[in-house]
């Protein structure tokens, strides 16, 4: 079994041309075409999406998990304060109202 990767563009716009995967001198289970528009090589899994070891995207992975644990963390911060600032808000409300000096009379009456 073997397949074609066909010539691409590389990230320095620089023609590769296409070739048969196994590659000579390559590993013979590689047998797939695999990568993006700008990376081809030949793999073992059809399914691979990246040529790096898996230790590179597991640095990856915890930098992305360390990443949202800390925003995580701030967003609690963030709603306790304002739960504890509300808190204090109406606690510290005074409980009586204020006269404001005007009574209300309902329309079209006149008191004595």
């Amino acid at each position: 079994m073997s397949a074609e990767c066909s010539s691409y563009l590389n990230a320095d716009k620089v023609l590769v041309s296409g070739f048969s995967c196994p590659q000579t001198g390559g590993d013979a289970r590689a047998v797939y075409c695999c990568g993006f528009q700008d990376v081809k090589y030949c793999c073992d899994d059809p399914h691979s999406f990246f040529p790096y070891e898996h230790s590179y995207m597991w640095w990856l992975s915890v930098g992305a998990l360390v990443g949202l644990s800390i925003a995580a963390v701030v967003l609690f911060a963030f709603i306790i304060t304002v739960c504890v600032l509300c808190y204090l808000f109406i606690s510290t409300k005074p409980h009586s109202k204020l006269d404001t000096g005007l009574s209300l009379q309902m329309a079209g009456k006149t008191s004595c």
